[in-house]
């Protein structure tokens, strides 16, 4: 029966494709303007959370978030999601009113049309040079002692093998989060490897459930203590997507 389903897949990638570059074709000029200056930054940012809402809706998505400690604007944050898939940007946009900045991947600013604005909005990292790692930790630095939140999935990288349930923590996010003292905030995305995973031939529309855990203080952490910071993240994040999973298999 899966062989009928296939025209959908496809159909399902190539309008999500579309809809990730052609919302950002008649916009075009304003994004130039507002990502010239990290002054502008607020308002490209949120000229991004109303695309990421546009994506989702016509995607056929409907957010279900769950807030167990509200954001404060005076604040900030230091955002720790799990990371499964193409959505997870246009997710953490839409559930995130405070305006924050991504470390992501190089290699998301090959992509024609939206990674020309990646690149002019976000914290590039190229994980196998040693240089760029250390350029992007004083980049987020800076961005901190601006007063701007950051977000980073620490895994770093989606994992290919769709059965793990979360990768292993890489330091930056945390070692960062201690250095200024802010709070990290674990959250969990439970439903995005199974709306629009990077396998082509799966995904479909339906509820994403986001989870935003209590925060973590750092205040009064030392360098020396980001290891077990990092494993508390983990260890939330983690009991979450093994409990929801334990769960669904009860129910199938």
């Amino acid at each position: 029966m899966k062989i009928f389903k296939y025209p959908f897949y496809i159909i399902w990638r190539f309008w999500f494709l579309c809809w990730v570059i052609l919302t950002i074709v008649p916009i075009f000029p304003v994004l130039i303007i507002v990502t010239s200056s990290e002054k502008l930054y607020p308002y490209f940012f949120k000229i991004a959370r109303a695309w990421a809402n546009t994506i989702l809706f016509v995607m056929g998505f409907k957010i279900d978030l769950v807030e167990t400690q509200v954001l404060e604007k005076e604040k900030s944050f230091m955002f720790c999601p799990n990371h499964t898939s193409m959505i997870d940007i246009m997710v953490m946009l839409s559930v995130t009113k405070n305006p924050f900045v991504f470390v992501g991947k190089k290699e998301l600013s090959k992509i024609p049309i939206f990674g020309f604005f990646y690149k002019r909005s976000c914290i590039l990292v190229d994980r196998g040079d040693a240089k760029s790692r250390k350029a992007v930790f004083d980049e987020a630095r800076r961005r901190l002692s601006n007063g701007l939140d950051v977000c980073i999935f620490p895994e770093g990288l989606v994992p290919e093998d769709e059965s793990i349930i979360l990768s292993e923590f890489k330091n930056g996010a945390f070692r960062l989060a201690i250095e200024h003292q802010i709070p990290i905030v674990p959250m969990t995305f439970y439903d995005c490897k199974k709306r629009l995973s990077y396998t082509f031939f799966s995904g479909s529309p339906g509820k994403l459930r986001v989870k935003i855990h209590e925060f973590i203080e750092t205040e009064g952490l030392v360098l020396n203590d980001s290891n077990s910071l990092k494993k508390q993240t983990f260890d939330i994040i983690y009991n979450e997507l093994s409990t929801d999973l334990k769960k669904q298999e009860i129910h199938t």
